[in-house]
């Protein structure tokens, strides 16, 4: 049996938008808890350039909605995390739900990555993502 969290991450006072995401997205795809980023998958975008994508999509938000937040209101992406009991799945069966959940969590409408780390005891997946919708 797995367990799931979902955690917003917020903007950080004094950092850029794009400093946080950089540094969060590329913890998650970390080469050495990835099998050298061979469990990063991504939809709607490119895990290579997922941060600056995010960026783009707060952007493109912001410009349309005319709403802004004070930096510890302000949730820049999603982290949602899967552990799994360890011998129970594969880690590429792992990323493969990480990504069916993030499918269902984002209702296919925004752009996500999903990096399965192998480096615990335990298989687990991280998931952020730039959701917009619910961002408000």
């Amino acid at each position: 049996m797995a367990i799931s969290k979902i955690k917003p991450r917020h903007a950080i006072e004094g950092r850029s938008i794009a400093t946080v995401l950089a540094d969060r997205i590329d913890y998650d795809k970390n080469p050495e808890k990835t099998n050298c980023g061979l469990l990063v998958t991504g939809y709607q975008c490119s895990p290579d350039t997922a941060w600056q994508e995010f960026v783009v999509s707060k952007q493109i938000y912001t410009a349309t909605t005319g709403r802004r937040r004070a930096p510890d209101k302000d949730v820049i992406s999603y982290l949602l995390m899967q552990s799994f009991k360890p011998g129970t799945i594969t880690p590429e069966d792992a990323n493969k739900l990480g990504y069916k959940i993030a499918m269902e969590f984002t209702r296919d409408e925004h752009q996500f990555i999903v990096a399965t780390h192998i480096d615990k005891h335990h298989i687990h997946n991280v998931r952020p993502d730039r959701a917009m919708r619910k961002a408000v």
